[in-house]
């Protein structure tokens, strides 16, 4: 069971984590046109979630490798998410331009990243602290 629920968290935090580097580095860099097609994006809700995508890429190494430090990366990462969360709703309730898919996709993100973080909770506690290297 630990080996299922780790490659299933080393998957699914790699491809949501090349995937946020490609779509925010699109934004970023305007590949593609993407800001244009991206509407009212809100830069710093970009960056963090550029930002994060390494993250997950680094954390799907931690659970395909059951470093212990996977869990404190993912939390970390959360509590990142959330915080850029608060700072976009006071965005939102200084009226500034903002999309609604925005809010719904950090909400998203917030989950997921709870979810691996479990996920990672569970092979922490299992192990040694020789594991961490």
């Amino acid at each position: 069971m630990k080996k299922i629920i780790t490659r299933i968290g080393a998957i699914v935090s790699a491809l949501f984590g090349l995937l946020t580097i490609f779509a925010g580095g699109s934004v970023i860099l305007d590949l593609f046109d993407m800001r244009e097609k991206q509407g009212a994006y809100v830069l710093f809700v970009v960056w963090v979630n550029f930002l994060s995508g390494f993250f997950y890429v680094v954390a799907s190494y931690g659970f395909l490798k059951m470093r212990t430090w996977t869990s404190p990366l993912l939390l970390s990462t959360m509590y990142l998410l959330v915080l850029t969360s608060i700072a976009l709703l006071i965005w939102v309730w200084t009226g500034s331009p903002y999309e609604n898919k925005t809010l719904n996709i950090m909400s998203f993100r917030i989950v997921l990243t709870a979810l691996l973080w479990l996920m990672a909770r569970s092979f922490r506690k299992r192990f040694s602290i020789s594991m961490i290297l």
